[in-house]
């Protein structure tokens, strides 16, 4: 039975390894945005970088809510939306947010988003 296991999990772990892409140069370097926006008549910041299609982003929202949230992009072609979840001091909890970042150019991102703490905001980012 040890055997079977054993035999099972190098296959799958074999498999897994083949399958899997190789990354390009570009996501080897993280990508960073700054971010403001607005929520409850109040001015929202935040910073953020992605790499490997995965984001953090550290955001200051009303009241003093400081958090940090996680974000998963999807790639297409020149459109990158995104999905997160997130935690704020001072209240905020457990926030939710989306958007979508566009290529403007070979080293510039532009982007909007939402952020149930945070509210609507604008990006811009770079990417090296």
């Amino acid at each position: 039975m040890k055997r079977l296991s054993a035999g099972t999990l190098i296959t799958a772990l074999s498999l897994l390894v083949v399958s899997t892409p190789n990354p390009a140069n570009g996501q080897l370097v993280p990508q960073p945005w700054v971010s403001v926006g607005a929520k409850d008549g109040d001015v929202t910041y935040s910073v953020g970088a992605r790499a490997f299609n995965l984001g953090v982003e550290l955001g200051s929202g009303p009241d003093g809510a400081t958090g940090v949230d996680v974000l998963k992009f999807i790639s297409v072609p020149v459109v990158s939306p995104y999905v997160g979840v997130g935690l704020y001091s001072e209240d905020g909890g457990f926030a939710y947010s989306g958007g979508v970042q566009v290529g403007a150019s070979d080293n510039v991102t532009l982007g909007v988003g939402y952020n149930s703490v945070r509210g609507v905001n604008g990006q811009v980012g770079i990417r090296f």
